[in-house]
């Protein structure tokens, strides 16, 4: 069996996504238990406890979950689709817990004026950042104001030096893997979310470019996780590992004596309401009670992998240069069976 180093998956000839790969762990662990193992980090002048952002998506992120995530140590990035940003400008003192906003690229600068004065990030809510006016609208707010831009998204590193040159913070790097996102069916476009992020990490090292890299879609667990970091991500972004929360927007619904929560793309017919082109798709997911369970059992996974991989932080982590390349019957070989 070949192991490979990250820049050898970088060669592979296939586009990898995270079911094609696994971490191998081929040091003896220093680590006797996964509580020895810290995951805290720096992210665009934030302390995190957990490299994880949620979604700016209508069924993810509102002010009670971005207040609840950032509680927890993590970024929660507040929705455009809603009155969210109204109520983050009209009541500041609620901004001490939220770190992260969205907008769209026609927001108005005086809006985007406004939540500058806030102290939050700007994350510029697009599918698509290889766009000239995502570039114009990135130099735009950072000419004007003191405030890190978060932009998104991308799939390879062929556009990460003008995204630099006009000022972006962090890249969201993926497009088409989003559990509800149907881009790639309705346009053909997409890699796998492993060869994206070692492509744009690639990018940024061999031009030493001073940007983030965010993994966005494709993350099923911590173990996915694990991975995105491994191969250059800084921080991941989820959607639907959170979705059913308790502190997601949206009622709980009753159905089959179950406990429900709708989850749906920024691009579905719900979202936009009209008739349009359609990226993104509706469906239920089982309430999972509050959220502070699920990033808990995401800490704890993450950490887990971490004591496997001889890793005592998240440097080191980033560091791991050993992965297999998995059959399909590989991969269904550890998936637990009924």
């Amino acid at each position: 069996m070949k192991v490979y180093s990250k820049k050898s998956l970088n060669e592979y000839q296939q586009s990898l996504t995270y079911n094609d790969i696994s971490l191998i762990p081929t040091e003896v662990s220093r680590i006797k238990t996964r509580k020895e193992v810290n995951t805290d980090t720096e992210f665009l002048g934030n302390k995190l406890a957990l490299p994880l952002l949620s979604s700016p998506m209508e069924s993810i992120t509102g002010i009670e979950m971005a207040k609840e995530l950032s509680s927890l140590g993590c970024l929660g990035i507040v929705n455009r689709f809603d009155s969210s940003l109204k109520e983050i400008i009209s009541d500041k003192k609620n901004v001490d817990d939220i770190i992260a906003v969205s907008v769209a690229l026609n927001s108005d600068i005086a809006t985007i004026e406004e939540l500058a004065d806030t102290g939050s990030l700007i994350c510029i809510d697009t599918a698509n950042a290889n766009n000239m006016e995502v570039l114009k609208k990135t130099e735009q707010i950072k000419s004007k104001f003191n405030v890190k831009v978060i932009v998104g998204n991308i799939a390879h590193g062929a556009s990460l030096n003008q995204l630099v040159d006009v000022g972006a913070d962090a890249v969201r790097v993926g497009i088409g893997s989003g559990s509800v996102c149907t881009t790639s069916i309705q346009t053909g476009l997409g890699i796998g979310q492993v060869s994206s992020l070692l492509n744009v990490y690639f990018a940024r090292e061999e031009k030493k470019l001073d940007i983030k890299i965010i993994a966005d879609g494709g993350i099923k667990g911590a173990g996915d996780i694990a991975k995105a970091i491994a191969v250059g991500a800084d921080a991941v972004m989820v959607g639907r590992l959170l979705a059913g929360a308790r502190e997601t927007p949206g009622e709980v619904i009753r159905y089959n004596d179950q406990l429900w929560k709708k989850y749906r793309g920024s691009a579905s017919f719900g979202v936009k309401m009209r008739n349009e082109f359609i990226e993104g798709e509706e469906t239920m997911v089982p309430y999972k009670g509050v959220v502070k369970n699920v990033i808990n059992a995401i800490s704890d996974g993450l950490k887990s992998s971490m004591s496997y991989m001889n890793c005592f932080n998240l440097q080191e982590l980033r560091n791991a240069d050993t992965f297999a390349v998995l059959s399909n019957y590989s991969y269904l070989e550890r998936l637990p069976k009924p």
